[in-house]
């Protein structure tokens, strides 16, 4: 059963935020959004979200915890966003989108980002190539982890309905994409 509802995932910097909020402005749509929940259980650890990927590798409790809270929000609503990893997973009656990106472009999004004050408090780092190679670390770690706990490969372009390359869209291109996949897929 299909409900009104786009679960949107992807890869770190491929655009997941920026879309969210033009899709949530263009369709009058609310938002889900795990991550912010994670950086804050993070932050409340005195953590980087690397590191407290690495420690809920020891503690799927927390990992199970998080995604539950996406499914338990839709069972009572719709028209809404999911910005969450796994929000495709956690609410299989969504439109699940997934969002790639390349890792050169990516790093560059996310080092040079100063907007996003709450992504620096636990995501700060000195060069361009330390930014990258912690993005390396945290996919690696939430595959093995995400696979461990689900037995899921995210990244996995058949668990979705719709994959787009960022790499070299605009957030508004992506947006449009996704409305008008979005509609055909709840009119089919």
């Amino acid at each position: 059963m299909k409900k009104n509802i786009i679960s949107l995932t992807g890869e770190l910097s491929s655009g997941k935020g920026t879309v969210s909020k033009i899709l949530m402005q263009d369709l009058n749509y609310g938002i889900y959004r795990n991550g912010d929940y994670f950086r804050k259980l993070a932050e409340e650890k005195g953590m980087s979200v690397t590191e407290f990927n690495e420690y809920v590798s020891n503690y799927p409790e927390i990992d199970i915890q998080i995604e539950n809270s996406a499914k338990e929000y839709a069972k009572d609503h719709e028209n809404f966003i999911i910005d969450a990893r796994l929000g495709w997973y956690a609410v299989p009656e969504s439109f699940k989108v997934y969002l790639t990106v390349d890792i050169d472009v990516a790093a560059k999004r996310a080092f040079y980002n100063h907007q996003d004050i709450e992504k620096k408090k636990t995501e700060e780092f000195a060069t361009l190539e330390e930014q990258k190679a912690d993005m390396l670390k945290r996919y690696q770690l939430e595959n093995e982890r995400y696979f461990d706990v689900y037995g899921i490969r995210k990244e996995d372009p058949n668990n979705y309905d719709l994959v787009i390359d960022t790499t070299h869209l605009t957030p508004n291109d992506v947006a449009k994409i996704i409305k008008d996949e979005y509609f055909k897929w709840l009119e089919g």
